[in-house]
């Protein structure tokens, strides 16, 4: 299988499977597909929609069948690997699950737009501002504290619904969000977040996002190259 990715640094969407594959040991070859620009004609553009219609990554190559989109994807790969058990093995906590990855796939826009993927950066002086004017990034986090709390204590840890599966994979991006903006939570949710943060699959895609050095300025609107 070729998982498509977007640079590591930014791309949220692309961190979702290639975390729940290297974690649950499932074999893919990585293919980066660089970000420059998302207008029509671009190499990034260019590249993907040979594959994904929509232009968009990650995107899933299996025996030549291409699946795109988040949930797709994973849903895709539970199928395909029953015997990792992706999704909680009891009906009502898949159930859950599933529930809590659909409201963060079409959810949490104000978090999304305020607050975009930098594993590389640090700047809670931002968080602090926008936590400050932005009521609704608030209520965001807000809401994801109360879910992330209630299935915490729900399934015992040390993941969401117990091992790790698909959900932790979901929220891993939104999990590097609160890191790079400083944002206060908890200790509860601070002590998942460290043991999101040590997963071998989650350390893997943050060295190498450290790695790339791959400054884009449409990415890093509030700041400068230094």
């Amino acid at each position: 299988m070729q998982l498509y990715i977007g640079n590591k640094n930014y791309s949220s969407w692309s961190m979702r499977p290639w975390v729940l594959m290297t974690q649950a040991g499932i074999p893919f070859e990585e293919v980066m597909v660089r970000f420059d620009a998302f207008s029509p004609g671009s190499k990034f553009k260019t590249e993907v929609e040979r594959l994904n219609p929509a232009g968009r990554v990650p995107v899933l190559v299996d025996d030549g069948l291409a699946v795109w989109d988040t949930l797709a994807i994973t849903e895709y790969l539970a199928e395909r690997f029953p015997d990792k058990y992706l999704w909680p093995v009891d009906m009502r906590a898949r159930a859950r699950a599933r529930s809590v990855c659909a409201e963060m796939h079409s959810g949490f826009g104000a978090l999304r737009n305020a607050f975009g993927m930098n594993i590389e950066a640090s700047l809670p002086e931002v968080g602090a501002r926008v936590l400050a004017e932005q009521p609704e990034v608030g209520e965001n986090v807000a809401r994801i504290v109360a879910m992330w709390s209630e299935l915490l204590e729900q399934h015992g840890g040390p993941m969401l619904f117990g091992n790790f599966g698909i959900a932790d994979a979901f929220f891993a991006p939104v999990v590097m969000r609160l890191r790079t903006y400083g944002v206060p939570v908890p200790a509860q949710i601070a002590a998942y977040i460290d043991r999101v943060v040590a997963l071998p699959g989650v350390a893997a895609w943050i060295a190498d996002a450290l790695a790339e050095h791959d400054f884009l300025p449409f990415e890093e609107a509030y700041r400068t190259q230094a």
